[in-house]
C-alpha cells in the first residue's frame, strides 16, 4: 500500500491518507511476458510427438460422394438433381444411382405447398431405393 508524501509541513489528515490508485505497469509487463511465452510454445505443442508411421496395403478412402437431391416442385414434379423423373420410375432411378455412385447421402426438398403425406411417401421411396442417410432440406428463417 502506498502513502502520500506530505507537501511541505502541516498536520493535515489528508496528507496521511492511503493512496487509492493501482499501478498496472507490473501487471502489463507480466502479461506481455506470458504472451511471448505462449506464442513461442504453441507451435511446439501442435507438432506432437514425431512418429515413423508404418505402410498399409489398405485402399485409400474415397472422397465424399456428391449427395443425391430429390426435389418435389409445386406442380408435383419430381427431379433427381436437375433431371425430371416420373413418380413410378423414382425408386428404379435412385437404386441405379446408388449402384453407380455408392452409398451417398440423399436430401429431399419439397415445395411448402406439397401436402405432408406426399413428402413422407417420397421419403419412403428414397429409403426403399436403399439410402440410409436421408435428410429433409428447408430454407433458414431470416433473422429479425
Amino acid at each position: 500500500m502506498a502513502m502520500k508524501v506530505p507537501n511541505g509541513g502541516g498536520d493535515d489528515e489528508d496528507d496521511l491518507a492511503p493512496m487509492a490508485e493501482i499501478n498496472v505497469t507490473p501487471f502489463v509487463d507480466v502479461m506481455l511476458v506470458l504472451l511471448i511465452i505462449f506464442m513461442v510454445a504453441a507451435p511446439l505443442m501442435v507438432a506432437g510427438v514425431p512418429v515413423s508411421l508404418p505402410q498399409s496395403a489398405a485402399a485409400r478412402q474415397k472422397p465424399p460422394q456428391k449427395p443425391v437431391v430429390v426435389t418435389m416442385s409445386a406442380d408435383r414434379g419430381l427431379y433427381i438433381r436437375d433431371e425430371a423423373v416420373a413418380r413410378d420410375k423414382l425408386i428404379e432411378r435412385l437404386a441405379a444411382l446408388r449402384q453407380a455412385e455408392g452409398d451417398a447421402a440423399a436430401y429431399v426438398r419439397a415445395d411448402k405447398a406439397i401436402p405432408y403425406g406426399e413428402v413422407i411417401a417420397v421419403l419412403g421411396e428414397v429409403a426403399a431405393a436403399g439410402y440410409r442417410q436421408i435428410s429433409l432440406l428447408a430454407q433458414p428463417k431470416p433473422e429479425g
